[in-house]
């Protein structure tokens, strides 16, 4: 049988005690990756040997039998292993060159987490709440319900100080497979419309940024003028975060809700394959495009396709798409000007749509590739 491993995201209430016990389990496995981060990176420096992870777990055990470190005890022992299996990954991805050297973690830095693991059923939903080794069971707002067996659960504190937990679990396959509705779609994306297809359809940027970038300003401004560590410079500092978080929030969910609409109306999608990084070193357009979130668009898109049995097609980053008539196959060079919203094509006269037209090529040349 196979299975898919499916995330749950769920809000989570602590009393005091509980916030205290997270807390203190957040500082611990902070304390455990930076003290064997700088033991692996003295015994580089020092010896030229390497530390494995089996060698900083061993040496994590003994850590805790000492007088000084007996606070360890008091988090759960699945989230210090992980934290010292996230600092394993780390050196990988800058062995692999996937990254840089990793860094020391700060405790000023708000928005923290932890994840530990499912180890005789320690983590479970017990009603309308959500049991979690050391913790305890916490109200939990259960806003959907799944069956299958949870690998672990990440608890998250927000820089605004909310809770959240998110749950990793082990689903069966066939449970999740849905049908899609059979159509294809080419998608040109933009910054003015979110997206054009090859139908003609549009959908709108949202710009949450933009729409609450006065809002965030006037927030940033208030907090600039408390004192520095005052409890209205606290309360200064919380709003300005309520106020990111609600921006990240409407993004999230207008691109989920477009992703999934896609997938399930579609048997092929055709998408460009944009350098997105490079983008962004156009200092013009760089707030724009991160705002958008085009690589969170393209992110859900595939792993989203596996459920519903659709292909997502990626067109070559250097195609022309905006310049070739996508009816009789001229490429008119004259349309490289951006400014240039509509055209007609100078050998077969149809008049064209930019983003439309473009669209309609990448279906194209998407459907020419998978055939070749």
């Amino acid at each position: 049988m196979e299975t898919y491993a499916k995330g749950f995201k769920f809000r989570i209430y602590p009393n005091k005690t509980q916030q205290g016990q997270i807390n203190r389990t957040l500082g611990c496995c902070r304390f455990v990756y930076n003290h064997f981060l700088s033991l692996r990176r003295d015994e580089w420096a020092k010896h030229r040997a390497s530390v494995t992870y089996s060698q900083t777990s061993a040496l994590l055990t003994e850590l805790k039998r000492r007088k000084e470190y007996v606070w360890l005890n008091e988090a759960d022992s699945m989230a210090l292993q992980e934290s010292l299996k996230n600092l394993e990954r780390a050196y990988q991805n800058f062995f692999k060159k996937r990254a840089n050297y990793p860094r020391f973690k700060s405790k000023h830095v708000r928005c923290q987490s932890y994840r530990t693991r499912n180890q005789s059923k320690g983590i479970r939903i017990v009603g309308n709440k959500i049991k979690l080794p050391k913790i305890g069971e916490v109200k939990a707002k259960l806003s959907r319900g799944f069956g299958g067996k949870i690998l672990n659960a990440t608890v998250t504190r927000t820089a605004s100080g909310k809770y959240y937990v998110s749950l990793c679990v082990e689903m069966d396959m066939d449970s999740l497979l849905g049908r899609n509705a059979g159509g294809m779609v080419g998608i040109d994306v933009g910054l003015k419309e979110f997206y054009t297809d090859s139908n003609g359809g549009t959908v709108d940027n949202p710009r949450a940024l933009r729409h609450l970038s006065r809002k965030l300003a006037r927030e940033q401004r208030r907090l600039a003028r408390k004192m520095p560590k005052s409890a209205n410079r606290a309360k200064a500092r919380i709003r300005v975060a309520r106020v990111h978080e609600r921006i990240a929030n409407i993004r999230r969910d207008f691109l989920h809700k477009t992703s999934t609409a896609l997938v399930r109306e579609n048997q092929t999608i055709a998408i460009e394959h944009l350098k997105i990084k490079n983008m962004m070193k156009n200092h013009r357009l760089a707030k724009a495009i991160s705002d958008v979130s085009w690589s969170e668009f393209f992110r859900q898109l595939e792993y989203k396709a596996v459920l519903y049995g659709t292909d997502v097609l990626k067109v070559d980053t250097f195609y022309p798409s905006s310049q070739t008539c996508s009816h009789c196959g001229h490429r008119h060079q004259e349309t490289k000007n951006l400014s240039i919203r509509e055209w007609a094509c100078p050998e077969c006269g149809t008049h064209h749509d930019r983003d439309e037209n473009a669209a309609k090529n990448i279906l194209r040349r998407a459907l020419e590739q998978k055939t070749a």
